[in-house]
């Protein structure tokens, strides 16, 4: 089996976890579509050094996070702003108007917490363990733990004010 053929197989088969990132990390269509090219593009040059201690998707949300990331420091240098709004509504399916109107909300604050943050919320959303998203990361399962309680008592705050 070559490469590229294994590669492409990969990708295909776990092509949800870059649609989650490019999803929390743009505001439109088009910028998604940039940045699933981008993670794709970055993690072919990785692919070499992949050794398999991880799972692969654990690799392919580092690689992509850290792509996502990179690319939103490059934007705020140049005074982009970022809104995902659209984005998530347009591709979520049809939900009862309470359910849509608390999932825009909390993805309202989710936009609105650091490029870190964002990545642990999005892992923790995922149902990833500790234990992964400090892989994925490069944290400390404690630092996870402890950045993970603070965002969510974050999140809680702002939503009830709102």
């Amino acid at each position: 089996m070559s490469k590229e053929y294994e590669f492409t197989r990969i990708i295909k088969e776990n092509e949800g976890v870059i649609f989650k990132i490019t999803t929390i990390y743009t505001n439109n269509y088009e910028d998604q579509k940039d940045l699933y090219q981008e993670i794709v593009y970055q993690l072919w040059k990785s692919y070499d050094s992949f050794k398999g201690d991880s799972k692969i998707s654990t690799w392919m949300y580092r690689v992509g996070l850290n792509t996502a990331i990179t690319r939103l420091k490059k934007e705020k240098r140049r005074g982009n702003q970022i809104e995902i709004y659209d984005v998530i509504m347009r591709q979520t399916e049809q939900y009862d108007t309470e359910f849509e109107e608390r999932l825009k909300k909390l993805y309202a604050h989710i936009h609105n917490l650091n490029e870190l943050d964002k990545g642990l919320i999005l892992l923790l959303l995922e149902g990833k363990k500790y234990d992964e998203i400090a892989v994925i990361t490069g944290l400390s399962p404690t630092n996870v733990g402890t950045k993970i309680s603070r965002i969510k008592q974050k999140l809680k705050t702002q939503i009830v004010k709102k």
